[in-house]
């Protein structure tokens, strides 16, 4: 397992997706500094977290300590977890049938779970109007991807068998169950996982990181037109 002298920096904010990194280095135990990005009031959009990130997007790292002891910044936190877990050897099995499970896992994260509760997170909540079809789509659809990861967890007790990046990918996005019109008790395999991620001390100072920073987005406006009226920057 590589060694972490200097801390590696965490450009977060207290987010699905930045829970991920700050639960992966939590795990790890490694040094980190958070170096907020207010994603509310558009610091996202500053020069310098565009040349880490230029998705405009958060979580990013910058790891002093890259390959060859230089320095490297690291986009997109499915990609992140990928970087830490090979630099450490930790969380991310090394044998390629395990490997590819946490990497199927993990993209399905990625790919679907993470933008479909996104959705249905945004029109249960923030759209502007209700949009009958908007809710039902969304809603059926994260109801879908549940039973996906209900059915997986039916004979294992993490997502590839051993707790990996997939678990620490996922969770984040299934704390809001409510908010996405979902029941845990109609997935009662999920449910068991859930309750074991939750109660990971790791896990829960990682979900603590920045917490107190959050406010209520449903009824910041100007968060809201930041977040929700992106259209591309010359």
């Amino acid at each position: 397992m590589a060694s972490q002298t200097a801390p590696i920096e965490l450009h977060y904010w207290p987010t699905p997706n930045g829970h991920k990194i700050s639960i992966m280095l939590e795990e790890l135990g490694v040094p980190y500094e958070v170096k907020y990005v207010n994603i509310g009031r558009g610091e996202q959009f500053e020069p310098a977290f565009l040349k880490i990130s230029p998705n405009n997007r958060m979580p990013a790292i910058v790891d002093p300590e890259g390959p060859d002891g230089k320095s490297i910044s690291v986009f997109e936190s499915g990609a992140i977890l990928q970087y830490l877990g090979r630099k450490f050897g930790k969380f991310y099995p090394t044998d390629e049938r395990a490997r590819v499970q946490a990497e199927e896992w993990l993209f399905w994260q990625m790919g679907g779970l993470g933008p479909m509760a996104g959705q249905a997170h945004h029109f249960r909540q923030y759209a502007p109007e209700q949009v009958p079809y908007a809710i039902d789509r969304y809603t059926n659809e994260v109801n879908r991807l549940y039973g996906v990861l209900n059915k997986r967890l039916a004979e294992r007790d993490y997502l590839a068998g051993d707790y990996s990046i997939a678990d620490m990918a996922a969770f984040p996005w299934t704390r809001s169950y409510e908010n996405q019109g979902q029941k845990l008790e109609d997935f009662p395999h999920m449910k068991r996982w859930f309750d074991a991620m939750a109660a990971r001390p790791a896990v829960q100072r990682g979900l603590a990181v920045g917490q107190e920073r959050r406010s209520n987005l449903a009824d910041d406006k100007d968060a809201q037109k930041i977040l929700f009226g992106q259209k591309a920057r010359g």
